[in-house]
């Protein structure tokens, strides 16, 4: 199941590159404002998710590719999925992440980070609401979800085109190799936990764009568009990697399987205004 999710690029914005050898794509001219990350550490998990707990957040513009679509084009983790809950045709798909970088930087300004501070993230999978219309370069997603544990640099992306709010988020590695990361936002306490196993895949070669597009609720309307290169891949040896409490949207959805670890990424993005 997890696999299949990650070829159809709901994982598409956290996918790692290697320095050195990696090539990132040419992002398009035009960017108002710069974005630098470089060399990340991340526990991804897969979501389903009701889409009526976040309607307010979906522009017009913007429609959630669903399990249902996924299943009538023949992707078997949607068809099993169906099979066993067959409720959630209309849910969205998603990915909710915990990440911490050497470097993150927006026109040259860092964040001020906590110990083990992490940036968290929930992304999901969209579709233009018009098929006809053209979203431009790189995947699209919808930010559902960007908080980071610096509430004054949190305000400053915003002001530069970016979605950010405050949000308490960490990821740590301990001795015997494991990360563990936490979230503490509005409405949500999550934890996530990772033992990396098997083949790493990735390298180089992998390389790819995608296209931000921030809530509807955000007053914000600029896209971010991202390239990112050489992505590496392990599979967290845990079954179950998160639990999840509270109010928020997300813990009223459900995880997909076993999680990932990926790392090692450059990737380079820029605000789009419209």
């Amino acid at each position: 199941m997890r696999r299949c999710v990650l070829v159809l690029g709901i994982a598409a914005s956290i996918l790692a590159a290697s320095r050195g050898d990696a090539q990132l794509p040419a992002l398009p001219p035009g960017a108002v404002t710069h974005w630098v990350l470089r060399h990340p550490h991340e526990i991804v998990g897969y979501l389903v998710f009701d889409p009526a707990t976040v309607a307010s957040r979906l522009p017009r513009t913007l429609r959630f590719i669903t399990i249902g679509e996924l299943a009538t084009d023949g992707v078997p983790w949607a068809k099993q999925y169906l099979a066993d809950t067959p409720s959630r045709q209309r849910w969205g798909i998603s990915f909710l992440e915990i990440v911490r970088m050497d470097t993150f930087a927006i026109d040259g300004r860092t964040p001020h980070w906590p110990d083990h501070g992490a940036v968290a993230l929930w992304f999901a999978r969209v579709a233009p609401s018009d098929a006809t219309a053209d979203l431009g370069s790189g995947v699209p997603l919808l930010v559902l979800e960007f908080w980071l544990p610096d509430s004054a640099y949190a305000r400053a992306m915003s002001e530069k085109g970016y979605y950010a709010t405050y949000g308490d988020a960490r990821l740590v590695q301990e001795a015997n190799g494991t990360w563990r990361g936490s979230i503490q936002a509005d409405g949500l306490r999550a934890t996530a936990a990772c033992t990396p196993t098997g083949p790493v895949s990735g390298g180089p070669a992998s390389r790819g764009m995608q296209a931000l597009f921030p809530p509807a609720s955000s007053g914000l309307t600029s896209v971010v568009r991202i390239a990112f290169a050489g992505h590496r891949v392990q599979q967290c040896a845990e079954t179950t990697s998160w639990t999840v409490h509270g109010t928020h949207p997300i813990a009223r959805g459900s995880i997909l399987g076993a999680s990932d670890f990926e790392f090692g990424y450059d990737l380079v993005g820029g605000v789009y205004k419209p």
